[in-house]
C-alpha cells in the first residue's frame, strides 16, 4: 500500500487506521463502513486501476456523509481535508447560478484536469448533490470512465465522492420496515439498499443525479447507504465529541443531549431527526 504513494511523496496512506477510526468514530452505519473500507483499501492496493474510485453517499443529513469524507482523507492524506490535493465542491456554494450552467462545467473539467495534472492521488468531494442541478456533473463523467489517459493525463488514480440527502427518505423506509418486522438493523445489507437509492437518485428531478451519464454508463462504484441514527447512536456521538475535546465520558452530559433530541416515526420516535448533526454545538451548552 504505502509503496504506491510513496512514489509521489505527496501521501500516506493507514490502513489499519482508516479501519480504526471507521470503528471509534462513525455510528449506526455498519454498511457504510464496510463498503468504504474495501472500496478504499483495495483501490489504494491496486497498483494499475481501471478508473477512478468513485463512491456516492446518500442519507439524511447528521448520519455520517461528511464525517466519512473526512475520515478517508486523513488516512490518505498528510494534512487531510486541509491537503492541496484534496477538493471540495459545495452545491449552493460553488455553482448557485443556473443560468452560468455553460460556464461551470467548462470550470469545473479545467479544475479537475489542472489538479489531477499536479497530484494524480486527487480527491474530489461534491457536497449536496441533491441541490445541484441537472446536468452540471455530467461534464466530468470522461474523467470517471475508462480511459487509460485523456490528452496525456492520467485520471485513474483519483478519488470522486459525491454527498447527497437523496434517497434518504427511501433509506429510512427500508430501515423501518426492518424493524417493524423484527429485524435487526445490522440485518441490513447493502443488496437491499444499492438499486433501490441508484435508481431513485436516477429518477429525481431535484437530484444532481438526475438522467445522468454517470449512473446510466455505470461510472459510480459503490451507491453508500447512511442508515438513520437511534438515540443510542446520538448518545455515542455526543461520547466522541466530549473525547475528542479531552474530555472524560460523561453519563449524564451523553443522556441529556439525547434526549433533547427530537425523534421520528412521530409514534415510534425511533430515529433522531437530524442525527448528529447538532451534537457539537449542544455540547458547548454543557462545558
Amino acid at each position: 500500500m504505502e509503496a504506491l504513494l510513496d512514489q509521489t511523496r505527496l501521501v500516506k496512506l493507514s490502513g489499519p487506521g482508516l479501519k480504526m477510526d471507521l470503528e471509534n468514530k462513525l455510528f449506526g452505519q455498519h454498511v457504510a463502513k464496510q463498503v468504504v473500507l474495501k472500496a478504499v483499501k483495495g483501490f489504494l492496493m491496486n497498483p494499475n486501476p481501471k478508473k477512478p474510485l468513485t463512491l456516492s453517499l446518500h442519507g439524511w443529513t447528521g448520519t455520517g456523509k461528511n464525517l466519512i469524507s473526512k475520515i478517508i482523507a486523513e488516512n490518505i492524506y498528510r494534512n487531510g481535508l486541509e491537503s492541496n490535493y484534496v477538493h471540495q465542491f459545495v452545491s449552493t456554494l460553488h455553482f448557485p447560478h443556473p443560468e452560468y450552467l455553460s460556464q461551470y462545467k467548462e470550470l469545473l473539467q479545467k479544475w479537475i484536469r489542472g489538479n489531477v495534472t499536479l497530484c494524480g492521488r486527487s480527491m474530489f468531494i461534491f457536497d449536496e448533490m441533491d441541490k445541484m442541478q441537472a446536468g452540471l456533473i455530467d461534464a466530468i463523467k470522461p474523467y470517471l470512465d475508462y480511459y487509460d489517459n485523456i490528452d496525456g493525463v492520467v485520471y485513474r488514480n483519483a478519488i470522486f465522492v459525491f454527498l447527497s440527502n437523496a434517497g434518504g427518505e427511501r433509506i429510512t423506509e427500508i430501515t423501518l420496515d426492518f424493524w417493524q418486522k423484527g429485524n435487526k438493523r445490522e440485518d441490513i445489507h447493502l443488496k437491499d439498499l444499492e438499486s433501490k437509492v441508484s435508481l431513485g437518485v436516477f429518477n429525481n428531478k431535484k437530484s444532481g443525479f438526475w438522467h445522468t451519464s454517470l449512473i446510466d454508463k455505470n461510472l459510480i462504484d459503490y451507491f453508500v447507504p447512511f442508515l438513520p441514527l437511534e438515540y443510542k447512536h446520538v448518545r455515542l456521538c455526543v461520547r466522541e465529541e466530549l473525547k475528542a475535546r479531552g474530555y472524560e465520558e460523561d453519563e449524564h452530559i451523553m443522556t441529556e443531549i439525547a434526549n433533547e433530541m427530537t425523534y421520528f416515526p412521530e409514534k415510534e420516535k425511533i430515529y433522531s431527526d437530524k442525527g448528529c448533526k447538532t451534537v457539537a454545538t449542544k455540547v458547548d451548552f454543557y462545558l
